[in-house]
């Protein structure tokens, strides 16, 4: 699976989650099974999937492991950077890309930040509202302004 494709997936699997209130493996496997039946076709996902939905690997595999392990961290990353704005009170579809994202910039370096930023700003834009866009944009901008803020700098020695 390629990881744009990899990256809607696991958004939409998000929405999901978050709309049922049920981030369990049962609900990963059945998301990934229906999904996985509408897109049988494209042989990305079943070269990254395997015919067998709950054997995933990879970046899906990565991000839901990681995800259930820190989903209150995340969700506190995002509600430090929302100003005045309750998690509850974000867009289901904002929050499941601002999620997906802030993963990425927090638990995965490999995955430049620009990269998982541009990839938030397009899935927000074409599954969110008129404005998703321009919010999952400026909260990610502050995260990451906040992380590079973070990062010790560390002086060669002579």
């Amino acid at each position: 699976m390629h990881r744009k494709e990899a990256r809607e997936c696991f958004m939409l699997m998000l929405y999901q989650m978050e709309m049922h209130q049920d981030y369990s493996k049962e609900r990963k496997d059945l998301f990934l099974s229906h999904y996985l039946e509408k897109n049988l076709q494209k042989e990305y996902f079943q070269r990254d999937l395997g015919p067998n939905p709950t054997d995933e690997s990879g970046y899906l595999a990565d991000m839901y492991q990681t995800v259930s392990e820190h989903l209150d961290e995340i969700d506190g990353v995002l509600a430090n950077a929302a100003e005045n704005w309750k998690i509850d009170r974000i867009a289901k579809v904002d929050l499941a890309v601002l999620r997906l994202s802030v993963t990425e910039l927090m638990y995965f370096e490999q995955i430049p930040d620009s990269a998982s930023i541009n990839e938030a700003v397009e899935l927000a834009k074409k599954y969110g509202g008129e404005d998703s866009g321009k919010f999952v944009n400026g909260i990610l901008g502050r995260i990451v302004k906040e992380k590079d803020g973070k990062q010790e700098k560390i002086d060669p020695v002579d």
